[in-house]
Formats: C-alpha cells, structure tokens, sequence
C-alpha cells in the first residue's frame, strides 16, 4: 500500500494535501501534479513511501527540472510508482520498447527481427538497479535535511523528514 503526499511551502509555512496516483505515469506527470499544488512558484515536495520498504521524494521548484531521491532503488523498483522514479533516474527509457510491441511483423524477411539485437535488448532490460539509495540525496539540504541525514533515515522517514521541515502535523493531518 503506498502513501503519497504534497507539502506546498506558503508564506505560512507548509500545506499537505494527500494526493492519488493513479493517473500518473511518469516523473513528469507527477511534476505537473506537484506546480499544481504550488503557491507562487514556491517548493512542492511530492511524498511517497510504500509501506516503510522504500520512500521516495521529488522535490520541485517553479518550472526547473524535479530532483528525486529514492531510499531503496532494487526494492523500489518492485512497484509501479518506484520503478517510475528509478528508471528516470537512470535514464532507462521505455518507449523503444512499446514502439517494438506496436510494429506489425508479418514474417518476412524484411519485418523479421534480428535475434542478435533482440538478445542485447533483453540485457539492458534485464540491466539489475543499483542496490540502496538513488537519486540527488541533498535534494533537501537547504531545508534542514542534510544529505547523510536522509540517507540514514529508515522506519518512519517521512514523518522524520516532516518534523526535520517543521510540518509533522500538516503532514500527518492527510495520513
């Protein structure tokens, strides 16, 4: 089961809002869905963590690129939305991959796929993640998480970061 929420930074402090998942597909969606919580520009922090195996954070600042942190790449990349940041992280990109399923390949030699390049691309898709932590672990350095900090964090971590930003309350208003 996961849990995903916004922190919106206001003049005032912080906002949560819980948020759904279900229509976002990739790193960019979730950013769009994170401005849209956001008041003037300011920071927004997508969280989101699945039952204390692994947590993630993307952090977005007005219309720069989202930095991302990823507690545990090999058991977030067992599920849907931590695959989704895992393999943005590491730049794997699936769209190869769906233009092969849509090709037409009608047993001719011309449309035949060639079984040596088939086997290299089975490799990459094998290609293991990289085992613990992935991403930009000082994503929120500047906000009272240091990064050796929020590598260390385990059980509770959002809570932990929460209270590190001084919004345990807001945050645990939408658990």
């Amino acid at each position: 089961m996961y849990f995903a929420a916004l922190l919106a930074r206001t003049d005032d402090g912080w906002e949560a809002s819980d948020t759904e998942l279900d229509n976002v597909e990739t790193l960019a969606d979730l950013a769009d869905l994170a401005r849209e919580a956001s008041f003037e520009d300011d920071t927004v922090l997508a969280l989101i963590e699945q039952e204390g195996a692994w947590f993630g954070v993307v952090r977005v600042d007005g219309e720069d690129d989202p930095r991302v942190f990823v507690s545990n790449a090999v058991v977030a990349g067992r599920s849907s939305y931590g695959a989704m940041l895992v393999d943005e992280l590491i730049g794997r990109d699936d769209t190869d991959a769906d233009e092969l399923d849509d090709l037409d390949l009608d047993g001719t030699e011309d449309g035949e796929p060639d079984p040596v390049e088939d086997e290299a691309e089975g490799a990459d898709a094998a290609e293991p993640r990289p085992d613990g932590p992935l991403g930009d672990h000082e994503l929120l350095s500047d906000l009272g998480v240091g990064g050796k900090e929020l590598l260390a964090l385990e059980g509770d971590a959002l809570s932990e970061i929460a209270d590190a930003l001084g919004c345990t309350d807001v945050l645990e208003a939408v658990r």
